[in-house]
């Protein structure tokens, strides 16, 4: 057997395999260790090898099976991954797909390193989304691009592949997820080492997390007790560290307390552990009944259930897809969501009938005997010599994704450096000003820059979010606005000095929009419960003011806060009436001013002029009302114009700014200019998919890092902050809150930026 299948795996010398690696805690680590190790075992020869992802700076002691780490959020990481791997000369490269591994937003990190590869991609896909966000799909179809073949393990991923995204079927190859080659033994062997000898035991394993459904369990054991009051309930995994680290043991407690609440204390058993394979085996072997009580259908396979039927369990599952599937034909037991009646009724006739029990171990054991790793690995073997034969007679033009290129920027976006934020925050928020890197006390703090600090901080999805002072940060900064906010007038105060007292009740027309811009901002991304309800709060009674406010950036600032609110909360007819007013408003000014040679809403092109242009766009899209998008876009052009010299942008100096009929400043120039321009390029291109704003957006950003009057960057990659801004004979050293907060803002939306032309524009990159 050995020679025949070599024949199939002939000239493939090197397998890299992307994905996780134990010891990091989740399933696609395990999937990814295990698979290594059954290709090792069926083909010695081969170098199986990992490329993994990190998501903490540390990383993990790994074996020798890794050879290449990256961190999950630095984009940077992804291209010198490429290039390691194209220079190790792997054959073939074995993704494993799961969209929260992978950073950038839903996970389009990945699709920078598959793009810049030369060699044949076999992608496994561990999810697949039957009504994905428009992101997801994106996603999904260059991911589905780039693959030569697309692995699954469920015949329902297959349908879902072809129904919505129109994957051929001859790209798509289904392989059962693999299982250890373990006996069929009697539960009992094991009971005594567990002291659940004479019981009648249930066990569900796992990373914990609330998905799990573990209450619906605990609720329906009362029934099970009081006929069988010899049961054991085994709860065995440690909390999923993303759910450890958000929300801490807030489900396991509760779901102790249940126990205690039901009187199961005798009955139930919390193992919080990550087990090694040999004693999960043990685990399993002492199971009567394995159950698995997920509370969402969406689930195209489950590693759990695999390994359970693979050692013959009788098996009780809510009917997610992959459990529907696999249980099909007698070889388990389904009942309906979140059911405890249907739950209790079936653990207690399998209870009863031991013979039936008995029937439905030895067909889930005789299923699962083709999904062992040696036979999945030789199917996955199968896979990598006819993508590598079908690669051979019809190559890809790589050039595609590598030559040919619009290249855009001078510059590698660098990376995300929190250092200075962090030095510039103290237990009441951040400091407005700084004597060159080190916070100004004299000036205290202000509600603007806070604001600022807060959407960065909500931002950690797109940063290092193994970073722990991030929750606190986020706390801090949103503890401020909630301060600052004097229910008294329903406006926000601005500043406040060292000794945390108010200089004002009532703050400038502009804090208080900018408090709303990042409220909005923070509550379209917010994953906290408690903090999600704060902002909400906080931004649903500062809302009631903003009809009256007269300053125009005010006013645009407040558009782009409730346009990111109803990207979570679109139903709110309330505050879609007050952004329609607000847009009507800017509109208003701009029909009344605006000339052929001047389109501007004033007689003067003062600050962060960016975000007027924005809010048109924004709302004109929403609203469609292309009199609106036209007059954002058109302005925005002007802008741009005005402020580019000599090929760069010099944005309008603060130095007497631009009076129509006179002349314009030239210094001093700030960031929030940079900034503003940056997010309404964005914002434009997003609207019209014109590559011209991309353009813009990143020339914009190359003034931060010296394509600019003085052709000296104010980005400090030592602190990881910004300086003050372009003076007539020099750069302003000082790095404070806003300059700093401006470039981390920018950062962001390059690198968000960069993600989504990766996936929607192939040609294009933005890092040269």
């Amino acid at each position: 057997m050995k020679s025949l299948l070599k024949r199939y795996y002939e000239g493939i010398n090197s397998v890299a395999v992307i994905g996780n690696y134990l010891p990091r805690q989740c399933g696609i680590a395990t999937f990814t260790t295990d698979l290594i190790s059954a290709l090792t075992n069926e083909a010695a020869e081969i170098n199986s090898w990992a490329v993994v992802m990190n998501d903490q700076l540390k990383g993990y002691n790994y074996p020798d099976k890794v050879r290449f780490e990256i961190n999950q959020n630095i984009l940077s990481e992804y291209s010198v991954a490429a290039e390691f791997m194209n220079l190790s000369q792997a054959d073939i490269i074995s993704v494993q797909h799961e969209f929260g591994i992978f950073g950038g937003a839903a996970g389009s990190h990945l699709i920078k390193l598959l793009s810049e590869l030369r060699m044949p991609i076999v992608t496994t896909l561990h999810t697949v989304l039957k009504d994905p966000k428009p992101d997801y799909r994106e996603v999904m179809l260059r991911l589905v691009e780039l693959s030569d073949k697309l692995i699954v393990m469920s015949r329902k991923a297959v349908n879902i592949l072809q129904d919505t995204y129109g994957v051929p079927t001859e790209k798509i190859v289904f392989i059962h997820h693999g299982i250890p080659d373990l006996p069929f033994v009697d539960p009992n062997f094991y009971k005594e080492k567990f002291a659940v000898e004479g019981k009648k035991v249930l066990l569900t394993f796992g990373l914990l997390s609330p998905a799990k459904g573990i209450e619906t369990v605990l609720r329906a054991l009362p029934k099970v007790v009081q006929k069988h009051p010899d049961i054991a309930y085994i709860v065995l995994g440690a909390t999923h560290p993303h759910v450890l680290k958000a929300q801490g043991e807030e489900y396991r407690i509760s779901l102790q307390q249940l126990v205690r609440k039901l009187g199961l204390s005798e009955q139930v058993i919390f193992q919080n552990r990550f087990v090694e394979q040999e004693t999960l085996y043990e685990f399993l072997g002492v199971a009567d009944i394995y159950i698995t009580p997920y509370l969402d259908e969406a689930q195209i396979t489950s590693g759990t259930l695999a390994y359970a039927m693979g050692t013959g369990k009788a098996v009780i599952s809510t009917p997610y897809w992959y459990a529907s599937e696999m249980l099909d034909q007698g070889r388990g037991r389904l009942v309906p969501f979140n059911d405890p009646d249907a739950m209790a009724e079936q653990i207690i006739d399998l209870l009863d009938n031991e013979t039936e029990r008995h029937g439905l171990r030895k067909k889930a054991y005789t299923f699962c005997r083709s999904a062992i790793w040696k036979e999945v690995a030789r199917q996955y073997l199968q896979v990598f010599s006819d993508v590598r034969s079908q690669r051979a007679k019809k190559p890809r033009p790589y050039h595609l994704y590598k030559h040919d290129v619009i290249a855009i920027t001078k510059f590698d976006i660098p990376p995300i450096k929190l250092d200075h934020l962090k030095t510039m925050s103290d237990d009441t928020g951040i400091f407005q000003h700084a004597v060159y890197t080190i916070p100004n006390l004299d000036h205290g703090y202000c509600t603007d820059d806070n604001a600022r600090a807060l959407v960065v901080a909500v931002m950690r999805k797109y940063l290092m979010n193994n970073i722990d002072w991030f929750e606190s940060l986020t706390s801090r900064y949103l503890s401020f606005l909630h301060y600052a906010f004097n229910t008294e007038t329903g406006r926000f105060r601005n500043f406040m000095n060292y000794s945390r007292q108010w200089l004002e009740e009532v703050g400038s027309e502009d804090s208080h929009g900018r408090a709303v811009l990042g409220l909005g901002r923070s509550i379209a991304v917010l994953d906290n419960p408690g903090k999600l309800a704060m902002a909400t709060t906080l931004f649903t009674q500062s809302i009631s003011c903003l009809e009256q406010l007269t300053s125009p950036r005010a006013v645009a600032f407040a558009i782009a806060g409730i346009h990111a609110y109803l990207t979570r909360f679109s139903g709110d007819s309330e505050v879609r009436r007050i952004r329609d007013i607000l847009a009507e408003k800017l509109l208003q000014q701009f029909n009344e001013q605006a000339t052929e040679d001047w389109p501007w809403l004033e007689d003067m092109v003062a600050y962060s002029n960016g975000s007027i242009s924005q809010a048109l766009i924004l709302s004109g899209q929403s609203m469609q009302r292309e009199d609106m998008t036209a007059m954002g876009l058109r302005s925005l052009k002007w802008l741009l114009e005005i402020q580019t010299k000599e090929g760069h942008f010099a944005p309008v100096g603060n130095n007497g700014w631009y009076p129509k009929g006179g002349t314009m400043a030239r210094f001093d120039q700030q960031p929030i200019e940079a900034n503003t321009m940056i997010d309404a390029c964005v914002e434009a291109y997003n609207v019209t998919r014109d590559l011209t704003w991309i353009k813009s957006a990143v020339n914009c950003f190359n003034w931060f890092l010296g394509d600019n009057d003085l052709n000296m960057p104010l980005y400090d990659p030592k602190t990881g902050g910004c300086r003050d801004g372009i003076l007539a004979d020099g750069i302003n050293q000082n790095e404070g809150a806003e300059s700093s907060l401006a470039w981390l803002l920018s950062l962001i939306t390059i690198q968000q930026l960069n993600a989504d032309v990766t996936l929607k524009q192939p040609g294009i990159k933005l890092i040269t």
